[in-house]
């Protein structure tokens, strides 16, 4: 009976979901199938995902999230060049991050984390604004560091997909939860899929 409830809590939940959201959803699925694949073609997916879920994110309060939309649009746009590039700005191999590069990705984690939730404390009306930073800081990371196509970048974007799950479901973002779920068990392959082409490579370089 309880369970029975429950399916029809959520049905309910799915049902009432807006056109935007499911818009940013499903592109949002399409983006991390590209990425796990290593397409270029996730930019323009994501960026789509982006500008539909930064309204509903606003509409949730969740400011830190919608901030984080903006930085994975900044981004986006910057590795879509990144990609695209054959010149040395470019970043055609996947490869492991450097010492320096896993030094700046705690960097923009940590220091994100706190200057996130001084902005959402002492600017907005945010109601969780301890996960809400804590979420965008460590994906703000993983973003960065799949522009520059490390591997590592799987691991930062399961930390935020992994804090992200319960806060949408309290928030009643039941389908964003769901698709959330979807791209924490993806990154898990992606992660796996990158590692193997790295451990196939006769040219890979040890970072530094």
């Amino acid at each position: 009976m309880e369970i029975n409830l429950s399916m029809d809590l959520l049905w309910q939940q799915i049902s009432n979901t807006g056109a935007l959201e499911c818009v940013a959803v499903c592109f949002g699925v399409t983006e991390v199938l590209l990425a796990r694949k290593d397409k270029v073609l996730l930019y323009p997916a994501g960026i789509i995902s982006i500008c539909a879920g930064a309204v509903v994110l606003i509409q949730a309060k969740l400011y830190a999230e919608t901030l984080l939309n903006a930085y994975y649009l900044v981004m986006s746009i910057y590795g879509w060049a990144k990609w695209n590039s054959k010149s040395g700005f470019g970043a055609p191999q996947i490869s492991r991050s450097s010492k320096i590069e896993q030094l700046v990705s705690w960097g923009i984690a940590l220091v994100g984390w706190g200057v996130l939730y001084g902005f959402l404390t002492g600017f907005t009306d945010s109601d969780v604004p301890l996960l809400d930073s804590l979420i965008s800081s460590t994906a703000w990371a993983g973003m960065w560091l799949l522009a520059k196509r490390k591997l590592e970048n799987w691991i930062w974007l399961n930390i935020s997909n992994l804090i992200a799950i319960p806060l949408l479901i309290y928030k009643g973002l039941i389908l964003f939860a769901i698709l959330t779920v979807f791209l924490f068990v993806v990154a898990i392959f992606g992660y796996l899929d990158w590692k193997k082409k790295l451990e196939n490579d006769p040219y890979e370089l040890q970072p530094v």
